[in-house]
């Protein structure tokens, strides 16, 4: 490690190879987390480049644990994380309104890094015991519509950097690897990023994956469609730049998406969007996401029949039909 980080400090980059080998010897637990410390906190003050991204995405890959789910076709919707904006749990309340419209949704999360509560925080509220039990996701994929794959569970690399990035408390290149590490592989992909620079890095990549995909990213910062601002989506077909009025939505405010001060806040919000209890803005955060997921992942369709599509989900309940039935399987 040693070599590796006077490389980096003299402003080198990492070719493919010592990505990957810096990215085993981590798994492997032969860095203490000084080490893993420091050669995070390169990455805080210089973009990460393309070749060390897949460098580290193919060596997680390589030490993850096996998930064919490909009998299913299903759909990934992620957010890279690290917005700083600690809104409510938007992506993970898609899932289920997608999973609702009758598509299957594999989600690979994890706990919030820089919110208060991420995907896993969230579920696990509600009494989720993640798995890595093939059976158990078939089965929640088969009556749920919706799997779960808990991160730490299914890259068990990933423990080893668990504790400090969590002591860090600030936005590393990890969470840049964890929409490209899934065990499941999707080949279905909607993903909600920080910056412009991240939306082309990922464009590069997914079209050199040659998945189905859409990268979404507010221009005001959020990884999501937060209908604040202007936001952009980047799929296989182009380019495309929508205000949320065009999309027949009002303008929100950023308090609008809050999350709270607790993981307790932030469930209360998912379960009320759930039970349509949510405020319009909350609902309506939920619903254009969920379009857009939806057009991932059946591109021909117009945005105005996806966003049908998730309001029918929601307000006739399948969505919460669809986290019921789940949380049957995963307790």
């Amino acid at each position: 490690m040693k070599q590796i980080l006077i490389q980096l400090f003299e402003h080198q980059s990492l070719t493919r190879q010592e990505a990957a080998e810096v990215m085993t010897n981590i798994a492997a637990g032969k860095y203490n987390d000084a080490q893993i410390a420091a050669f995070i906190s390169v990455f805080l003050m210089r973009s990460i480049e393309l070749e060390e991204v897949i460098g580290f995405r193919n060596a997680l890959l390589e030490l993850a644990i096996p998930m064919d789910l490909s009998e299913f076709d299903a759909l990934d919707i992620v957010g890279t994380g690290g917005d700083g904006k600690n809104t409510f749990n938007i992506s993970t309340c898609s899932c289920f309104a997608v999973a609702g419209a009758g598509y299957k949704v594999a989600k690979h999360g994890n706990y919030g890094a820089t919110s208060v509560s991420g995907a896993s925080n969230v579920l696990e509220y509600f009494g989720v015991k993640f798995t890595t039990d093939i059976d158990i996701i078939k089965t929640s994929l088969d009556k749920a519509g919706f799997a779960y794959l808990h991160a730490p569970f299914c890259n068990p690399a990933m423990k080893n950097v668990a504790p400090v990035r969590k002591n860090l408390g600030v936005r590393t290149f990890f969470n840049v690897l964890g929409p490209l590490i899934s065990p499941a592989r999707p080949q279905y992909q909607c993903l909600g990023v920080y910056s412009l620079k991240m939306m082309r890095l990922y464009n590069y990549i997914y079209q050199n994956l040659g998945v189905q995909y859409s990268i979404v990213h507010s221009l005001d910062g959020y990884d999501e469609i937060s209908l604040t601002d202007t936001f952009k989506v980047q799929n296989n077909l182009g380019e495309f730049v929508y205000t949320p009025e065009k999309t027949g939505f009002k303008r929100l405010e950023q308090k609008d998406l809050w999350g709270g001060e607790s993981v307790e806040d932030a469930a209360k919000i998912f379960m009320n969007v759930l039970d349509n209890k949510a405020t319009e803005a909350q609902r309506n955060a939920v619903i254009i996401n969920s379009a857009f997921a939806i057009q991932t992942r059946t591109p021909m369709k117009p945005l105005e029949q996806c966003i049908a599509e998730a309001e029918h989900s929601l307000e006739g309940g399948h969505a919460k039909e669809a986290f019921v039935k789940f949380l049957e399987v995963y307790k």
